[in-house]
């Protein structure tokens, strides 16, 4: 039997208790610093006023900055974009998402939804006419799902699509569309005599608006759209060739989760840290209240979710580098890792006490955040159901 090894003399780093910088490469650490350092300087100063106000201003010109530094359809290859790893990826979401995640949402929609759907499923001529413009944040898209009566269940919409001679026409409306006011390309999924079909709608296009959604408490530093489609009269070359059906767009919302489940520790992180640095600091009973055993057993609870969730996403970011994902793992990530980011910041909002309701502080922020994190991309419901399924083999979704 071998000798035991003396024990490491690696220091303990409170933001990094399990070490898990080691398992990412330099090239990792370059995209994830580049992120973090945009997000610092474009957002962190601003996103308290931006949220208070209900706005996102110099959306453009944000959008135009996160283009420069390649994180628009980051994942993506060729038409401008960065070809990064899903791991990069994930962790720009991360390093988005301790900023806002109204942030992360702009980037996750344009890149993840909107481009990734003209990537997959559009043709060479389609690729060509919106990708370049996407992946530089010189064109914003969006991504028309979800309807005002129809959510969870996608086969249910009511938005349609009739052939008229060579045309399309496309009448309907799509509800809590990220992005959607100031889009220059709207990815809509609609009926048709075939199946369900992905258009790429220029929104210039005639019988086309999209009124900009007011009076939200979550989400509030983010454009959120209704899209309504009366008449509107497409080429037939406006079609996405490549697919017909549900797995078009759930394909797509697979891709979209898998950047929450790592956006969601980023909102985490900064709760985290912000509570930890208060406890070090806020004084009662005569000395710092981190030096309280309740607040200690917070902390330490916090910090097990937390690292616990972001080892969960480096997983299933290494495996969808491997081709070897499943749509069941991305659930279990969403699930998991949204759920515990909002007990994460609720434990640290009583950490910070009164302060933690301030926008003084980010934590009630991502917490109000978190509750649309949490049914956007599937809600806890469905991704319990699709886990279920997974585990019994049995189908309870009807």
């Amino acid at each position: 039997m071998s000798a035991s090894k003396t024990p490491s003399k690696t220091p303990f780093v409170p933001t990094d208790p399990l070490g898990l910088d080691e398992l990412l490469s330099p090239e990792d650490l370059a995209v994830r610093d580049t992120v973090r350092t945009w997000a610092a300087d474009r957002v962190l100063p601003h996103i308290a006023q931006w949220y208070e106000d209900g706005e996102l201003p110099g959306i453009r010109e944000l959008a135009r900055e996160l283009g420069s530094i390649g994180a628009l359809g980051m994942s993506l290859t060729g038409y401008g974009c960065a070809g990064a790893s899903a791991v990069q990826y994930g962790l720009a979401c991360l390093e988005l998402e301790a900023a806002d995640s109204g942030i992360r949402s702009l980037v996750s929609v344009q890149g993840s939804l909107a481009m990734y759907a003209i990537w997959k499923y559009g043709s060479e001529e389609q690729k060509e006419r919106w990708l370049p413009g996407m992946a530089a944040g010189e064109l914003i898209g969006c991504f028309g799902l979800t309807e005002p009566d129809v959510g969870s269940d996608p086969a249910a919409m009511r938005t349609y699509a009739k052939r008229d001679g060579g045309d399309w026409v496309l009448n309907g409306r799509k509800m809590w569309i990220t992005n959607g006011s100031v889009a220059a390309v709207a990815v809509v999924w609609a009926q048709t005599d075939e199946g369900i079909r992905g258009f790429a709608v220029p929104t210039d296009a005639a019988g086309f608006s999209a009124p900009e959604i007011k009076h939200k408490w979550s989400l509030r530093a983010s454009v959120t759209s209704e899209l309504v489609m009366d008449d509107v009269r497409l080429p037939a070359d406006a079609v996405l060739p490549g697919v017909t059906g549900l797995k078009g767009p759930l394909g797509c919302l697979s891709h979209a989760r898998y950047g929450i489940v790592w956006g969601s520790m980023g909102a985490a992180r900064s709760a985290f840290e912000t509570a930890l640095d208060y406890a070090r600091t806020r004084e009662q009973f005569g000395k710092p209240i981190g030096g309280f055993q309740l607040t200690q057993a917070k902390l330490a609870d916090m910090a097990l979710e937390l690292h616990k969730g972001i080892l969960l996403a480096h997983h299933l970011g290494r495996r969808m580098d491997a081709g070897t994902l499943r749509p069941e793992q991305i659930s279990f990530g969403k699930l998991n890792n949204v759920r515990e980011a909002i007990d994460i910041c609720r434990t640290a909002r009583t950490i910070l006490g009164a302060n933690g309701i301030s926008l003084e502080y980010p934590v009630m922020r991502h917490a109000t955040n978190l509750e649309s994190v949490l049914t956007y991309e599937g809600t806890v419901e469905m991704h319990q159901l699709v886990l279920g399924k997974a585990l019994t083999g049995l189908d309870a979704f009807r």
